[in-house]
This record gives C-alpha cells, structure tokens and sequence, in this order.
C-alpha cells in the first residue's frame, strides 16, 4: 500500500496535461492552418520579408517580441506554428506550475486540463495571438503574489510575480491594467498582505511591460491620453455596452462576432459557460466557510476584473477575449470538483462521485472537440481565401514591391508579400491622394467584395474578378501606371 501511494504521487499530472496540450494542438489545430488577419499584422512588424502593416493603437507588441525569433530563421508557417504549440504547453506548465504548493499537485493539475481541454485553448495555442498569453500570465501572476505573502518570501518569488505581471502587460497592455489593479487593491485591503515587496513587484511588472506601449503612445500618437482615444475609436467607442449576450452568442462561433447578429450556435453546448460563474461563486462560499479563501477568491477578483472591458465596455466579442478568465477561473473550479469528492463518505460514495465528475468531464472535453474541429475549419477557409486572392493578384502582375488597399487589404497583401494601406476604417493610415501618388510608382491592386464595387478612388481601374474568392481586383489602366504596365491575367 505505502508503495501503491508513493508512486501514485511520483506521477507528473501537470507535465502529463502539458504534453497532451502540445499534442492536441500539433494534431488537431496546428495542421493545415494559414495566417489569421490579426496574426499577420503582429508578425509583418518584425518579418524582415514583408512590408510591416498598419499597427493600430489598441494592439500591443508582446505577440510581435516572442515571434521575432522565428521569423527571423524562418518564413514557414507549419514551423511557426510547431513552436508556438511547444512554447504555450511549455508556458501553461509553467504558469500553473506555480499554484502547486498552494493546491496541491492534483488540483493544479486539473485546473490545468479544465483550461487546456477548451476549444479555443487548443485553437490559439499555435497562433501568434496575445490572449491565450495573457491568460497564462494572469495565472502566473496571481499564483507569485499568493506566495509572495507567504512567510519569508524569496526573490525569485519577487521576480515571478513582477514578471508575470509584465508579461500580460507587455502582450496586451489593457489587459495588464485590469490584472494588476485587484492585485494592487488586494495589497491595501487585506491587513495581511500590505507589504511593501509584493506591490512594488507589481509596479514595477506593470511599468517594465507597459513601457514600450506608453513609448510609442507619444511617439505616434502624442500620448497616452491620444492613444487611449485612438484606441476608443477603432474598438468602435468604448464606454457603457452590455456585451454578455454577443459572448454568449459567440461562445461556439464564429471567431470574430462583429457586429453580433448572428445565432447562437449549438446551445446545448453552453451549459458549462453558464455554470462557470456559479461554480466559482459556490467555490468562493466553500472556501470561506473552510477559512482559506485567498487562493479561491483572488483567482475570482482577478477574473471577473479582466472581464470588465469584454462585458461591459465594447459592442462586440470573440472567444478568445475570456481566455483569461477561464485560466483563472479553472482554479476555484478544480478546488471545488476536489472538496466535493473529498466531502462524501463512505469511500463506495467517493468513488461514485469521483467517476460522476470524471464522466461529465469527458463530455465536456468531447462537445470542445466538436467546436473545435468546426472553427478550425472556418479558420482555414478564410486563411485559404486569403492566399487564393493573394495567388491571382500575383497572376494580375503584383510583385514586391506593390500595394494592395480596400477590403481585407492587411492579411491579403501580407500573403503577396506586398505592403498595405486603408483609406478608411479601424485601419486607415493614408489619403486617396497619398494612395493614388503611390500608385504611380508600384504596381497596385484595390479589392472590393465582388458585389460592393470599386472604392471612389479606383472608379475608372481595371476590374479582375477573382474566381471562387468573392473578390474583385481593381488595377490602374497601363496609361495611369507610367512606372511600367501590370500584365493582365
């Protein structure tokens, strides 16, 4: 028996659920799977292969410093996306790493396979996007400043914490405000844990990681008060918006809900969103009346807060937003799963209520592969599309250098290795007389949606429609392009 129990807790859950994690996604979301429209923005900045694309005030550069690395050894998205699996199973392992001496090696790691086993953990975990980063820094950080007020707390606890909060500031910097702001609070309401160490750990995180961000808020826009209203204007006007029925709407997908007309998606899938926050409200109760609260209570704070911007101050949403919360929330959630097994008695009654818990667990890991496989497959047909338009406008001529403008002109000129500009909407950074200057020196190419027709500006270019793609190229006739003619198809 004692050899049975010894081996039993020699077994490495977290390691194991890391594995499996950068196994599902080599298997299930990396294959196959071209550049999304975000991704290409973040790494055309550091590419030295591409025009960098316009790099609107609300993103930050986190995804862009971590992929710098690759990009600049190689252009291979299967390579990329190999790495990026490797890294995020590494960095889940990691974060969660450091809850183990608060929960214990068991619950750490189902928490960890609650998060991992979510659709859109898998689907993300390959992709040069900030959130599912931010989430995984979100648990770090929370999990270094519970142990940072723990007696005696070492330096390397210091840095954990500090790193961790720039970590998520530096991947995305709003997000980095909302996490740090409950861990700030928590360190003036709790008597327990004012000291000085842990706030200036979390000060100083939040400024290393929001250091580049401010930079460039004065360089580019004349400030964090311009950048802030910039950033307003591109998210559509932020303030007072109830945005709890588009995440439910979108739960399922699509992967961009904006605007949020469209129907929810198998709804009998949404039961465990639903429960979510009455699980950790319950686990909060749980933990109080047991008398240790901090590690089931922050977690919860730290979650709700990170949610704010998604539920109440924008009109629209995505599945990745709440890739922090459930990384959070996970925690409170495994402790209770846990407690309640522990709670029944005899042991024929803890058995069955383990393997109830284990069953509902399969289910739920199940239904996440269903969605899974869906939205893979719409994020491949529209990565697909975008190389199939960036295909025939290299037929039409385009070669680098050139321009590409009008609709989804980022993520398509991208792929032709070309650079992009917009007129108008959440990214415009030129003048039609601007564009129409620089179409006399490079070979240009203006898309429109086959049915809307030509922007004001390409009225009188050559229509291209592209076959089976649902655009129309418009290209400068010979006589307005004097650099040199484009060659028809």
């Amino acid at each position: 028996m004692t050899v049975r129990v010894a081996w039993h807790r020699r077994i490495p859950w977290l390691a194991l659920v890391a594995a499996c994690y950068a196994a599902a996604q080599l298997a299930l979301a990396a294959p196959h799977l071209g550049l999304g429209w975000d991704e290409t923005v973040y790494l055309s900045q550091v590419d030295p292969r591409n025009p960098a694309a316009y790099f609107s005030a609300p993103r930050s550069r986190g995804i862009s410093f971590l992929t710098a690395p690759m990009l600049a050894v190689t252009d291979s998205t299967p390579v990329i996306r190999t790495v990026l699996a490797l890294l995020s199973a590494a960095a889940l392992y990691a974060a969660y790493r450091a809850w183990r001496p608060l929960l214990g090696p068991r619950r750490t790691a189902l928490a960890a396979l609650l998060f991992a086993g979510l659709w859109t953990t898998v689907l993300y975990g390959p992709q040069a996007m900030p959130n599912l980063w931010v989430a995984l820094s979100a648990v770090a950080a929370v999990g270094w400043f519970l142990r940072a007020h723990e007696p005696g707390p070492s330096r390397a606890v210091l840095l954990g914490l500090g790193g961790a909060v720039g970590a998520a500031t530096l991947f995305r910097f709003s997000d980095g405000v909302w996490l740090a702001a409950p861990l700030l609070a928590a360190c003036a309401a709790v008597p327990a844990w004012r000291r000085r160490a842990p706030a200036l750990a979390i000060a100083g995180g939040l400024a290393a990681g929001g250091a580049q961000w401010i930079a460039e808020a004065y360089v580019r826009w004349g400030g964090i008060g311009a950048r802030l209203h910039a950033s307003s204007a591109t998210e559509g006007g932020m303030g007072l918006h109830w945005a709890g029925g588009d995440a439910w709407r979108s739960l399922n997908g699509p992967l961009l809900c904006r605007p949020c007309t469209l129907p929810l998606t198998h709804p009998e899938l949404t039961v465990w969103w639903l429960a979510l926050p009455v699980l950790a409200l319950t686990a909060c109760a749980v933990a109080l009346r047991a008398g240790r609260p901090a590690e089931t209570v922050l977690p919860v704070a730290c979650a709700a807060a990170l949610s704010v911007p998604y539920l109440v101050l924008i009109d629209y949403s995505a599945p990745r937003f709440f890739l922090p919360v459930y990384a959070l929330l996970a925690l409170p959630v495994a402790t209770l799963a846990d407690r309640t097994v522990r709670a029944a008695h005899p042991v024929p009654a803890r058995a069955t209520v383990a393997g109830v818990l284990a069953a509902l667990l399969v289910v739920h890991l199940t239904t996440q592969y269903t969605v899974l496989q869906e939205r893979h497959a719409d994020a491949r047909a529209t990565t697909g599309r975008y190389q199939s338009v960036a295909d025939d406008l290299r037929r039409l001529g385009l070669r680098p250098p050139c321009l590409v403008t009008g609709s989804h002109s980022q993520p398509i000129g991208y792929y032709a290795g070309c650079a992009s500009a917009d007129v108008s909407g959440n990214n415009r950074n030129t003048t039609e007389a601007a564009l129409l200057h620089r179409a006399i020196t490079e070979p240009t190419a203006a898309l429109a949606k086959a049915r809307s027709g030509p922007p004001g500006y390409a009225q009188d270019w050559t229509a291209h429609r592209l076959r089976g793609t649902g655009y129309t190229a418009y290209l400068p006739k010979p006589h307005q392009h004097p650099a040199g003619p484009v060659s028809g198809p």
